[in-house]
């Protein structure tokens, strides 16, 4: 149950925007952004130690990034949702998942979109200019508690901050007044709801011409909010 939200430019030759809250067990091992896979040189993600793929990666010799939410399980899934996310930011997109549900958040030269799997079929949209929320349904659904609450609170928050996630954090940070099991919330609490993950990461990137901007924090306590000071990936310490 994560949260993306993206900012298009109306100039393309200007840098999409992208502030990702990932929701995870605590008790699934993962890795914070870095360069984990030795066969992908370039390539910077959040790695699931347990399945070897990506949440979220970044390859800036592409100017590509990739996120990944997830949507409802499929039976007889065999394959996991993190390989979507690195075969991504290497230009390709899915061709008949064999994975459980997901929207795939993915920006590079060619346009930001966001591909849907539900078990069924395969959907794409391509994002406008402005700013749009993606989580567990549809781009920008007003049924999504979260997304009707607080859209239109991260159209107008980005502003003239310096750095420019500030602003983004800004709102985060007031989203965070809601207790962490309520539907509105964005940081997170998910186990209520039968689901056993919490909000542990903030990511922020900048894509566009220039290549990728890629910063992120760990919240102290799994879906409990804490300021942020976000950070570029440390280098390398285990392939």
């Amino acid at each position: 149950m994560c949260t993306v939200i993206v900012r298009v430019p109306e100039d393309p030759s200007l840098a999409t925007r992208v502030l990702a809250i990932r929701d995870e067990d605590p008790q699934r091992a993962w890795d914070p952004p870095g360069e984990w896979w030795p066969q992908r040189p370039g390539v910077i993600g959040v790695r699931d130690v347990r399945a070897g793929g990506a949440w979220l990666a970044a390859d800036a010799a592409t100017a590509r990034l990739a996120v990944i939410l997830n949507r409802r399980d499929v039976p007889g899934a065999t394959a996991s949702r993190g390989a979507v996310v690195l075969e991504a930011v290497e230009g390709r997109a899915p061709v008949a998942p064999r994975t459980n549900g997901f929207n795939l958040v993915s920006t590079g030269p060619d346009g930001t979109r966001v591909t849907s799997w539900d078990g069924d079929a395969l959907r794409e949209v391509a994002l406008a200019p402005g700013v749009h929320m993606v989580a567990h349904d549809d781009v920008d659904d007003p049924a999504t508690p979260r997304i009707a609450r607080w859209l239109r609170e991260f159209a107008a928050g980005e502003a003239d901050a310096v750095p420019w996630w500030r602003g983004w954090l800004g709102v985060l940070a007031g989203t965070a007044r809601l207790d962490p099991t309520d539907d509105e919330a964005i940081v997170r609490d998910n186990r209520p709801h039968g689901v056993p993950t919490l909000s542990l990461l903030v990511c922020a990137a900048s894509v566009g011409p220039g290549g990728v901007e890629l910063v992120s924090g760990t919240l102290d306590r799994p879906g409990r909010w804490n300021d942020l000071d976000l950070q570029p990936p440390l280098p390398r310490l285990s392939a």
